[in-house]
């Protein structure tokens, strides 16, 4: 039995920090960080049949060319993320009155629709992305054992790190995640892609700096940079998606993460239309999982 203390539940019966019921999720969900977003996407759906909002969680339920989809905002990083994708799974995987793991689990489809900088100097702005992997700087993995990661790809990395003489200031986690079938095959409307580098800040985690300095300096950025494995590179830098596909992995479901590059760190260049790029992303994601 799950203490109340560990799954926590609303007057209502709701999950705490999402404030949703069972049955008020589709099992495909849309993430992106931000919840103006949510509406953003929802506003193109046929119809919307829920609207929630609690702190920076919004969810909206509605169908698309006959499929049901959800929208979720998870906020920004990987704490929010870890709260998102644990109380997504409850709603599905647990029975809140025996508060006990169900024995017919379910398997959700996660397609994350988020904004990103490109790390290499050769990836155009404007363009999206497919995260084929994450590399995990953020902190979150460890805490949970069984999530699978590519240890020999965290070996490659952390040897030419060092090899280069700029070991980094965290342990990294590579994590693959199971894709939903229709991104199996390649896509001519989607960079090749690689991995993405999962931050746990936006600032010195990422080697911003402003006032303050930061350990991933330009020689740790540039050496990041010259990582290569067979034909994978760091592709690019965000905060979510090493939590969404280790925890979703783990947890037996789907993922995908596609992201609008709306910078490029090696160049130092921010996209001149970056909402227009973002409405693009969302009319390509649905199309992805509507077929329309």
């Amino acid at each position: 039995m799950i203490a109340p203390s560990e799954l926590i539940l609303r007057p209502d019966g709701s999950v705490y920090h999402l404030h949703l019921l069972p049955r008020q999720v589709a099992e495909t969900i849309i993430t992106v960080g931000d919840p103006e977003r949510v509406g953003e996407v929802s506003r193109r759906f046929d119809r919307v049949e829920l609207r929630v909002e609690a702190r920076e969680f919004v969810t909206h339920t509605g169908e698309l060319n006959g499929q049901r989809l959800s929208v979720v905002s998870t906020g920004i990083g990987t704490d929010n993320v870890d709260i998102v994708v644990n109380e997504l799974d409850a709603l599905f995987n647990l029975d809140f009155a025996r508060r006990e793991v169900r024995s017919d689990l379910r398997e959700l489809t996660f397609l994350r629709l988020g904004t990103s900088g490109a790390f290499q100097p050769d990836v155009p702005l404007d363009s999206f992305i497919l995260s084929r992997a994450a590399l995990s700087l953020d902190g979150l993995l460890p805490f949970y054992p069984t999530v699978q990661h590519d240890a020999a790809l965290e070996h490659e990395l952390t040897d030419h790190m060092m090899g280069a003489g700029w070991p980094l200031p965290v342990a990294p986690r590579m994590v693959r995640p199971r894709l939903p079938d229709v991104l199996a095959q390649p896509d001519p409307d989607l960079l090749p892609g690689g991995i993405t580098l999962t931050a746990a800040g936006f600032y010195a985690p990422q080697g911003r700096r402003l006032r303050l300095p930061t350990a991933l300096t330009s020689e740790v950025l540039g050496a990041l940079r010259g990582f290569r494995s067979g034909n994978l590179c760091i592709t690019n830098v965000e905060m979510e998606t090493a939590g969404l596909y280790a925890l979703a992995g783990a947890l037996g479901h789907r993922s995908a993460s596609i992201s609008a590059l709306l910078a490029n760190r090696a160049l130092g260049t921010f996209s001149t239309t970056p909402a227009a790029t973002v409405d693009r992303m969302i009319d390509y994601g649905l199309s992805l999982l509507t077929g329309g």
